[in-house]
C-alpha cells in the first residue's frame, strides 16, 4: 500500500505521485496537505439542491458543473490545489493536465462547514482570484447566507450578502436563476 511521503510539503511532482484520497478530501495549500473528512448531510444537500437548480438551465454541450471531487491546480510552485464545493465551466475554457483542472471556472461555490474559519475562507477567495474567478458564491448554512463576491482589480468582493431568500443569477450564465430558499436543506 503506497503512503504520503514523509515530508513537511510536496512538489507537484511528489504529489502526482501519491495514492488518491478515499472518503476524504484533500486540499494542497503551498505544498501542505490538508485532508478533511467528508461533507456533513446538510452540507452535501446544499450543494445537491444547487446542481438540481442549475444543470437544466445549461446547456451540458458548452458547460460543465463539477461536484464530484476534482483538483483545480492554483499553482504548480509551491503547490496549491483546492475542491470547490460546486464549479461551473464553459466547456472551451477548460484547461486539464495530469487529470487536473489548470483553469478558472466561471462559477466557484464553496458551503461553510463548522470548522471553516473566515481566515480559511478568504485564503480560498484568494486563490479562487489568483487565477481568475471572476465569481464566487459563500453559503452559510447556519446563517442562511449567500455571500457573492465578484472578480475586482485582482481580488474577489462581497458584493451583497442574500438572507434566506431571493435569486441568485451568475454573471457569466445570466438565464441561469437559482432560488435561494430552495437551496436550506428541511
Amino acid at each position: 500500500m503506497a503512503t504520503v511521503p514523509n515530508l513537511k510539503t510536496v512538489t507537484y511532482e511528489e504529489w502526482l505521485r501519491m495514492p488518491e484520497v478515499e472518503d476524504a478530501t484533500e486540499e494542497v495549500v503551498n505544498g501542505e496537505i490538508r485532508i478533511m473528512p467528508p461533507p456533513k448531510i446538510v452540507h452535501t444537500r446544499i450543494v445537491r439542491n444547487l446542481r438540481r437548480q442549475i444543470e437544466p438551465q445549461v446547456d451540458e454541450r458548452a458547460v460543465t458543473l463539477f461536484v464530484e471531487q476534482f483538483g483545480l491546480i492554483i499553482r504548480r510552485a509551491p503547490l496549491t490545489s483546492r475542491v470547490p464545493d460546486l464549479a461551473v465551466f464553459e466547456n472551451s475554457t477548460i484547461v486539464e493536465k495530469d487529470g487536473y483542472i489548470h483553469s478558472a471556472p466561471q462559477l466557484v461555490v464553496e458551503v461553510l462547514s463548522p470548522a471553516n474559519t473566515r481566515k480559511r475562507i478568504d485564503e480560498k477567495l484568494a486563490d479562487d482570484a489568483e487565477i481568475g474567478v471572476p465569481e464566487a458564491w459563500i453559503f452559510s448554512p447556519p446563517a442562511k447566507t449567500v455571500e457573492v463576491f465578484y472578480l475586482e482589480e485582482g481580488r474577489l468582493v462581497c458584493a451583497q450578502v442574500l438572507k434566506g431568500e431571493g435569486t441568485l443569477t451568475p454573471k457569466h450564465f445570466a438565464d441561469v436563476k437559482v432560488d435561494i430558499a430552495a437551496i436550506w436543506p428541511e
